[in-house]
């Protein structure tokens, strides 16, 4: 599945010799992931390398969809089928606590639609009636959660488990679904302050203020707030926006986009190196008014500033706030012109490497308000990625090449090889849909 490009700036091509380079590549580790392994293998697996069967992020529905976006001959074809079929096969689909957009359910039917759903109709409709149980599910328990005035879990609404995935998943596969706009209503609602908290974060803090405790704590009576694409309110954030770019809206929705950027705005670190935002914020950091953290962390997709940038400029295209537009870009711009950051990457991953940084520049590029910045940087940002693939396997763990890395999309070679595929396909007119597991589109 792909869209029109939503804009008519037109992508520069890449350097001389890189296209091939990322044919290659892609090719090189579609081609060591031909075959899924045998039932159980993984449980026996070493920790580094275990993976789930049933995972979009470390499992075979995101290796099919690999297979299927690389090449399109009948070998190709049977290769998404044998993993289509590997993620099903040692037993149900996963619908309970687990599950989301990720694992279980909803990522098999996210493979299949992206991939195959003219192939398999009635295992697309029976995930999709699967998909729209849990997700009623998990309103019925939100709203519940709301009326006791209770914090939220952040699988609550984040991407990978919550309502965010989940919701990307209805947009793409019918925005026209009542259920999306039920899942809309209940962002919308995120964004209030639970005016009945009597907890230690206080009734002014945001409705997305999690119960769960910091990162790196295992416990915390306070809770956070967690600003990052893969589980803060960056992710609700790009669902609303992208919800409006497709015409989709309910009472409350621009307000709540406005609330969670000015919230941004409000925790926005400017600094001489460039402005950056915490990747999470302590009750101790609400009453002080600035964040512990004290400087940038990894420029990665999931928590970094490439993903809340690019959460910031779909909330501004989606307001017609060209301003507010131009800072997004201009920010996710100078932490791609800047050494420190990018060496702060130390992977290739689409979680949290070099993958997802560069492949977030492209899809911001695609809507960039300006014909230079971002754009002007893309040749290069892809070349140093490719570099970072090819060089010597002994000095990265997360070499594509390297055993000890895992086989999946967000948090293994498939995902590296994904991306590949799509900067060596930069010529066309059309942007990838998969990049919607992300929110990037």
């Amino acid at each position: 599945m792909t869209q029109p490009a939503p804009s008519q700036l037109d992508l520069p091509r890449l350097l001389s010799g890189d296209a091939e380079r990322a044919r290659t590549l892609a090719a090189r580790i579609a081609n060591e992931l031909a075959t899924p392994p045998a039932f159980g293998a993984h449980e026996r697996a070493p920790s580094a390398t275990r993976w789930h069967h049933q995972s979009l992020s470390k499992g075979a529905p995101g290796i099919a969809l690999l297979h299927a976006l690389h090449a399109h001959s009948d070998h190709r074809s049977e290769v998404v089928h044998r993993w289509l079929r590997h993620a099903t096969g040692s037993g149900g689909l996963s619908v309970g606590p687990g599950a989301g957009l990720w694992f279980g359910a909803p990522a098999l039917a996210f493979a299949i639609a992206m991939t195959s759903p003219e192939r398999y109709p009635d295992a697309l409709a029976t995930l999709d009636a699967a998909v729209i149980t849990l997700t009623e599910t998990r309103l019925a328990a939100a709203w519940t959660r709301i009326r006791d005035a209770r914090r939220p879990r952040l699988a609550e609404f984040d991407i990978v488990r919550g309502m965010s995935g989940l919701g990307a998943y209805l947009l793409r596969r019918d925005p026209a679904a009542p259920l999306l706009r039920e899942v809309l209503a209940y962002l919308v609602t995120l964004t209030r302050p639970l005016r009945a908290a009597r907890d230690a974060a206080g009734p002014d803090a945001p409705g997305w203020w999690s119960s769960d405790p910091p990162p790196g704590r295992s416990t915390d009576s306070g809770g956070h707030a967690n600003l990052g694409m893969a589980h803060g309110i960056a992710g609700p954030l790009a669902l609303l926006a992208l919800a409006v770019r497709a015409g989709v809206t309910v009472p409350g929705q621009a307000e709540a986009i406005d609330q969670i950027t000015d919230w941004l705005d409000a925790w926005r670190q400017n600094t001489s190196a460039g402005p950056w935002w915490p990747e999470h914020l302590t009750v101790a950091d609400l009453r002080a008014g600035r964040p512990a953290q004290a400087e940038p962390g990894r420029p990665s997709w999931c928590y970094g500033l490439p993903g809340l940038a690019r959460a910031q400029q779909l909330a501004a295209i989606a307001r017609h706030d060209r301003i507010r537009q131009v800072i997004a870009e201009d920010i996710l711009t100078a932490c791609l012109r800047d050494a420190t950051h990018l060496a702060r990457l130390t992977d290739l991953t689409l979680c949290h490497g070099w993958a997802g940084m560069t492949l977030t520049a492209w899809m911001a590029a695609a809507d960039s308000a300006t014909t230079s910045g971002l754009a002007a940087l893309l040749p290069d940002l892809t070349h140093a990625f490719l570099n970072h693939a090819f060089r010597d396997p002994a000095a990265d763990s997360a070499h594509p090449a390297s055993g000890t890395s895992p086989p999946g999309l967000i948090d293994g070679r498939a995902g590296i090889a994904l991306v590949a595929h799509t900067f060596a396909e930069s010529a066309s007119d059309q942007l990838p849909a998969w990049p919607s597991c992300l929110l990037l589109i």
